[in-house]
């Protein structure tokens, strides 16, 4: 956060922001019916879409090629900044785990 305060940017909006975005709206949950598993979409509640997000940046930051950064913080710093700005890796997990909820909404039925 010091390192985003340094850029001349507030950490806590960024932060905020990152989060926000990176969050789905929407997953894909198994559910069994009959002795077959059918991908099920649902909503993602409050508390699983922030651990979502936030397991999601660290990922992302973690995967950063290690020559352009030159330790953790860089990289956290960096999908923080590319995350606010609907950029980077955690952004494309979103948007895969939407794309696989939009393709199974034919079992959307199965929800209970």
């Amino acid at each position: 956060l010091k390192k985003i305060a340094d850029m001349g940017k507030d950490p806590i909006v960024v932060l905020e922001a990152a989060i926000r975005n990176v969050g789905p709206r929407m997953e894909v949950r198994p559910r069994r019916v009959g002795g077959a598993a059918y991908q099920v979409p649902m909503e993602v509640r409050g508390d699983r879409r922030e651990a979502l997000a936030i397991r999601w940046i660290i990922i992302a930051a973690t995967a950063r090629s290690s020559r352009e950064f030159h330790s953790f913080a860089d990289k956290l710093v960096a999908e923080l900044l590319d995350a606010t700005n609907n950029l980077g890796a955690a952004i494309q997990k979103r948007d895969n785990t939407l794309k696989m909820a939009e393709a199974n909404k034919a079992f959307a039925h199965f929800r209970w």
